[in-house]
């Protein structure tokens, strides 16, 4: 196989869901042997503040970690966190490297299924980045109903520390059809830590699960298979 680019990931946030994407970099990569595989260069750092905390400095962390990466041989950049991607232009600025957006992977799939009507599961933050976007393409959001979403943020939490069990999955798929009772047309996992509970299975309605879309699209990007993403202007 060619060579290929070099992957920078800035993860950890939380660590189960950048363990996860990285297996699925590897199940995705087509590789005969170990040297075909795709160069990741990753921090893996569940010291970044807390994305859902206001002033918290996550985005000055995010950009140092990011400038590490480019140091260290990186290429192009992934993070697979949702909620991070509010610091998108910062981490590129600092770095100068374009980055693979998982917002925009997630949106870009809710147009191509034809919905007009989008449910999220994700924080605040990360609602806030999916109503733009989808909203760029003539796209509505649904989102949970305030206690539900509170709700919501505490079974991710739960999820964060470790409970993957029976109960915390029925939690993630009742929010899941709340967003369908609300009128959502397809359900986008716009928090890395929905899928670790929930799959295609447990869901009355298309299921986008963007941290997987986000590793197929690290491998075309890198094999060559797919154009590097622009750098933001300005």
């Amino acid at each position: 196989m060619s060579e290929s680019l070099v992957l920078g990931v800035l993860g950890g946030m939380g660590p189960a869901a950048t363990v996860e994407f990285l297996a699925k970099l590897q199940a995705y990569t087509p590789a005969k042997g170990d040297q075909d595989h795709i160069r990741v260069i990753m921090d893996l750092n569940p010291k970044v503040p807390d994305r859902n905390v206001p002033g918290s400095q996550a985005g000055a962390v995010l950009a140092e970690m990011a400038g590490a990466l480019q140091g260290a041989g990186a290429q192009v950049l992934a993070i697979p966190c949702n909620t991070a991607h509010a610091y998108a232009d910062l981490v590129q600025r600092a770095s100068g490297l374009p980055l693979i957006d998982l917002i925009e992977t997630g949106a870009n799939a809710a147009r191509d299924l034809g919905a007009r009507r989008v449910g999220v599961l994700g924080t605040k933050g990360a609602l806030r980045l999916y109503r733009e976007y989808l909203a760029a393409q003539a796209m509505g959001l649904v989102q949970l109903a305030p206690d539900r979403q509170d709700a919501f943020m505490a079974t991710i939490y739960k999820i964060k520390a470790g409970d993957l069990g029976s109960d915390v999955r029925a939690e993630m798929a009742s929010y899941a059809a709340d967003l369908i009772a609300n009128g959502a047309e397809a359900v986008v996992a716009g928090c890395t830590e929905a899928p670790l509970v929930l799959s295609a299975a447990d869901v009355r309605a298309p299921f986008i699960d963007p941290g997987d879309l986000l590793a197929r699209r690290c491998v075309a990007v890198c094999l060559g298979q797919e154009p590097i993403p622009a750098l933001p202007v300005g």
